[in-house]
């Protein structure tokens, strides 16, 4: 069920105060969306980019929202029941990173459980506070996950993070194959894997192999795109599938010999992420 635009849908999006969140956010001010509903735990930046999206005949409502914490996510999905109404499309945007070291080397325990929290439970619960009335209704609905290509291959150095995008990929396709079971044809689930993106979440991480950087707006757009049309799957660029293909046909030890050779298994060598 294609959807051609999101005008007078309803859109939340989280991690919306910047990056991919803030252009998911304008762009669904751009359509024409009944209300924008803007979740972001660093206030001052949501406060900046709601300011920045209103006046332009959509409904802005933003939220400070700790997603890594279960309660904070209930309170706040009651909340916009309240002040805006049921969700048609949800953008589960919100990541962190943390890397650069083997797994051994990890220092700070509470990295991982953060990591999980925000990469892998908080879509999932946030996705089951908003779900649930998109099936009852009968409008065209969507869910979009933004997971990485991480969640497709084994990558040294970044070995929670991979395992929280795997967790996110694993669940999101699940949950699009059981929409589709239950004949919910109105409710679609895509899932993003890219490759690392130029938001300052990934800064020293390398391009490999025809796969430099990604740009923000070219994401955006693919996967602005793909979601209106309820593709399934949104992997970029066209290296990341190559890449998952070939691991899943190669024997592991020429798997390892190939994703070595072509930069993956280092791209995150020099990784140093955002300053805080």
């Amino acid at each position: 069920m294609k959807l051609d635009t999101v005008a007078d849908k309803k859109v939340l999006v989280t991690g919306a105060a910047m990056g991919l969140g803030k252009l998911f956010a304008e762009r669904a001010v751009r359509e024409g969306a009944a209300a924008v509903v803007l979740w972001d735990i660093n206030e001052t930046a949501l406060k900046e980019t709601a300011v920045e999206l209103s006046g332009r005949g959509v409904a802005i409502h933003h939220y400070v929202v700790d997603v890594s914490a279960q309660d904070a996510i209930s309170e706040a999905a009651a909340a916009v029941r309240a002040d805006v109404g049921d969700i048609d499309i949800l953008i589960n945007n919100a990541g962190i990173v943390r890397g650069n070291s083997y797994f051994w080397e990890t220092t700070d325990r509470a990295d991982i459980d953060k990591t999980m929290a925000i990469n892998s439970l908080a879509p999932m619960y946030i996705t089951l506070e908003f779900l649930p009335a998109m099936v009852r209704g009968t409008g065209t609905a969507r869910v979009m996950t933004i997971a990485s290509s991480a969640g497709l291959v084994s990558n040294p150095r970044m070995s929670v993070y991979a395992a929280s995008k795997w967790a996110a990929l694993g669940w999101s396709d699940s949950v699009r194959i059981e929409l589709e079971q239950a004949g919910h044809d109105h409710v679609q689930i895509t899932t993003v894997c890219p490759t690392y993106i130029n938001t300052g979440m990934f800064n020293g991480a390398k391009g490999f192999l025809f796969t430099p950087i990604l740009e923000q707006d070219d994401v955006v757009d693919a996967s602005w795109r793909e979601m209106k049309a309820g593709t399934a799957l949104v992997i970029l660029p066209w290296t990341s599938r190559l890449n998952k293909a070939l691991s899943g046909l190669l024997p592991i030890k020429l798997r390892d010999l190939f994703l070595n050779s072509v930069g993956v298994y280092h791209s995150m060598d020099e990784f140093t992420g955002r300053k805080k």
